[in-house]
């Protein structure tokens, strides 16, 4: 971790926007006093593959038939 002031960060933002990029982690202080963090961003999440589920279930095929009266009565509060 390096600790940068606000002023130098103003006078060159690329410049420490390229070491976060290559992976540092910047403390930006002001008054001698530690204001924030500025780190790469890590993402691990990976997307699911594709047909993940194939097989596992079935869609009925009036899946997205409209409800019956007493149950659309119901979520309505009537």
């Amino acid at each position: 971790m390096v600790n940068v002031t606000v002023d130098e960060i103003q006078r060159d933002p690329l410049k420490y926007l390229q070491r976060v990029e290559a992976g540092e982690v910047l403390i930006i202080t002001q008054a001698n006093k530690p204001i924030a963090e500025l780190r790469p961003i890590t993402s691990n999440k990976q997307l699911r593959p594709f047909g993940l589920c194939a097989g596992e279930f079935t869609v009925p095929d009036d899946f997205d038939a409209p409800l019956p009266e007493e149950l659309l009565s119901v979520f309505e509060g009537q």
